[in-house]
């Protein structure tokens, strides 16, 4: 077994959901007589949900009514049933990693648990799955990195994030943790991992075979 603990974010990293949450946040946004598109829902990438709507409000003048926070998960969880898919390649990288591992992710426990149970990647991940509602600020404050090691019983320095936001790799960065960006999930974009590199990761990958590759150059024993 490592020393390291690997650190996944989960949307966008673990599971392919972005432009399946963007489709659930316009639709709620419809409901409720309010038009957004899908880009003003992915700047907001990797924070938490009350901070996606401050973002898109103070962003596009659209403000979502309280009532309507209520009906995102319901919409979500419908599509993420439905169509949810895990990173390719995720599987098998997963039942060969030797090292700790956990998931730390500004979305709500219950939707985490749901992503990974719809895409079957609950028992390749055990118990460490850290939560933005465990934490007094979200990605990209340091919180919830700072949180999940101290849980899991790692020092900062062995930690190794892997994170397909800006927020998240700025979270990463300022907990004193080694962020890889991650770039290959369907809604990356052109200047994707440039964003990723300028947020302060340490290397950019779009593939988690181009992940295993890194870090053997790096001298991380973390694979069977």
């Amino acid at each position: 077994m490592s020393d390291i603990l690997m650190v996944f974010d989960c949307d966008g990293v673990l599971v392919d959901s972005e432009p399946l949450a963007a489709e659930a946040y316009v639709e709620v946004y419809r409901r409720h007589g309010l038009q957004i598109g899908p880009e003003a829902v992915a700047a907001c990438v990797g924070l938490k949900q009350g901070d996606i709507i401050a973002k898109i409000g103070a962003d596009t003048g659209q403000h979502l009514p309280a009532a309507g926070t209520d009906d995102i998960w319901p919409v979500t969880r419908a599509l993420f049933t439905e169509q949810l898919q895990p990173m390719p390649a995720l599987s098998d990288f997963l039942r060969r990693l030797a090292s700790a591992r956990c998931v730390a992710s500004s979305s709500s426990l219950e939707r985490i648990h749901h992503s990974l149970a719809v895409t079957q990647l609950a028992p390749l991940l055990g118990d460490g799955i850290f939560s933005s509602s465990m934490v007094a600020r979200g990605k990209p404050a340091p919180d919830l990195f700072e949180h999940a090691a101290r849980e899991m019983g790692f020092a900062p320095e062995k930690c190794i994030v892997i994170e397909d936001s800006p927020f998240g790799i700025e979270g990463a960065v300022a907990a004193g943790m080694t962020a890889i960006g991650f770039t290959a999930g369907s809604h990356s974009y052109p200047g994707h991992a440039a964003a990723l590199s300028a947020a302060g990761a340490h290397v950019v990958c779009d593939s988690f075979s181009a992940v295993e590759r890194h870090l053997a150059s790096i001298g991380v024993a973390a694979f069977a």
